[in-house]
């Protein structure tokens, strides 16, 4: 795997940019542009879902930036980042080639993945080029999983109204209007984070996908890599705490049209922030390469990007 930094010119933003060692001319790579959640950077985001293990095995070329509004908690807003994430697209399809870029993922944790949502849902730009999103707790599309009463970091009864109040008023957690873009679609989450998970999926129906499948569980013998250190003193189940093995379930609603992905991922005794362990990484990363892709290649590129290797 090789790492750099993509460095926007225009506002100085770095970026972490993996992809394989040993990529040659023409080869063909699957692009991910891998989103943090509130109150998180790139940097963290990179460990929690570290798909860079794997960019030489499954040709993988990933992106991971970091949101510029840091007030209340730093978090991705559509006036600040929209147009830097469309560049640093750019910037992929120019290094790599559109017509090598075989599939174009968004992996979103948290707020990370109602950005996603936005994205797809609002932004045509991306609903015109993404052939798939991975959301890590960040929703689940058409038939929302229940989340569990006590949901949530482990704050006081006035921090959490408090912080509640300010992300109402900034709609930094507001869902967007459904998509109506075509996409794959995967959906993870910890176990303790939900009250259930609802075995029909909008989303599969809407491609005529059959009923839900388990699969054989993924069972990790080694941990993650990271976790949210801030509570360690306090922690919770649902939030989640240090990184441990562990074991999770996987269920995938078959023959949906144009072979699209359609999946639910439970990760057994996790909360929201354990970082996920390598063999359900790798699961997940099979599951997307596996999809349809193309729509990148047919996109049009924007002029002018400004996203340079730094």
């Amino acid at each position: 795997m090789e790492q750099e930094k993509l460095v926007d010119q225009k506002t100085g933003r770095k970026c972490y940019l993996d992809f394989p060692s040993d990529l040659s001319d023409g080869e063909e790579v699957t692009f991910i542009m891998n989103l943090h959640g509130g109150g998180s950077v790139g940097a963290w985001q990179r460990e929690y879902f570290p798909a860079y293990d794997y960019a030489d095995a499954y040709q993988l070329v990933i992106a991971t930036p970091s949101a510029a509004t840091k007030e209340p908690t730093r978090y991705w807003a559509a006036e600040a980042d929209d147009e830097y994430l469309a560049d640093l697209v750019e910037a992929v399809v120019e290094r790599f080639g559109a017509g090598n870029i075989r599939s174009f993922w968004l992996i979103g944790h948290s707020q990370g993945g109602i950005t996603s949502n936005r994205l797809l849902s609002t932004n045509q730009y991306f609903a015109d080029r993404v052939d798939g999103w991975l959301s890590l707790s960040g929703g689940r599309l058409g038939l929302p999983a229940e989340r569990a009463a006590n949901a949530g970091p482990p704050r006081s009864e006035a921090e959490r109204a408090r912080m509640e109040e300010l992300f109402a008023r900034r709609r930094i957690f507001e869902p967007p209007p459904p998509p109506t873009a075509d996409f794959s679609f995967i959906y993870a989450t910890g176990e303790h984070e939900i009250a259930s998970l609802p075995e029909n999926s909008p989303w599969a129906e809407r491609y005529g996908a059959e009923s839900r499948v388990r699969m054989a569980d993924v069972v990790d013998t080694q941990p993650g890599k990271i976790h949210d250190g801030r509570f360690d003193e306090n922690p919770t189940k649902s939030w989640g705490r240090e990184p441990a093995p562990g074991t999770s379930q996987v269920y995938v609603f078959p023959n949906a049209k144009d072979g699209r992905v359609i999946a639910d991922v439970v990760r057994l005794d996790k909360g929201h922030t354990e970082g996920l362990e390598p063999r359900i990484t790798e699961e997940l990363i099979k599951l997307m390469v596996s999809a349809p892709g193309g729509k990148l290649r047919t996109g049009e590129t924007r002029l002018g990007a400004d996203t340079v290797p730094g």
